[in-house]
């Protein structure tokens, strides 16, 4: 739960924060748990909900873009028989992307939603979703060629 708080966030403090909110959040409202999904994924909306919400107060914006080509995915081609980054490159990439874009990327790549799921999360249109990936995608691309 740390890791997912702390991939949209970036910041350590902030992250431990949101988790004592969320599980002082989850024990005080353990009965609404209903057993439609596991305790796991409900405590992982929690999370991120709380998440959203603090980034919400920091003012992260997104940018309303029109609908984006087909995606296309981050191509990592070998080099000397192993990929050109490695997973701390990669890592320190994601965190040095703008709030918005690193959400949004997050929430697809890493933690597995979907589109539709990302715009319900951050109340922004799917379109929007999609272009903040996509130019999500191209920034990380930029930052990793400078390492």
């Amino acid at each position: 739960m740390y890791n997912v708080s702390f991939n949209m966030l970036n910041n350590h403090h902030d992250a431990e924060d949101v988790l004592q909110v969320s599980f002082a959040k989850a024990f005080n409202h353990i009965e609404d748990f209903n057993y439609s999904s596991t305790f796991g994924a409900w405590l992982k909306r929690i999370v991120i909900n709380n998440t959203i919400n603090l980034l919400k107060s920091k003012k992260v914006h997104f940018t309303e873009q029109p609908d984006l080509k087909a995606e296309e995915p981050i191509i990592v081609q070998p080099k000397e028989e192993k990929y050109p980054y490695t997973i701390e490159e990669v890592k320190k990439g994601i965190a040095d992307l703008p709030n918005g874009y690193r959400i949004v990327l997050t929430l697809y790549l890493i933690e597995g939603y979907d589109h539709t799921e990302i715009a319900d999360i951050l109340n922004v249109s799917v379109s929007t979703s999609k272009t903040q990936y996509s130019r999500a995608r191209k920034k990380l691309q930029e930052i990793l060629k400078n390492y």
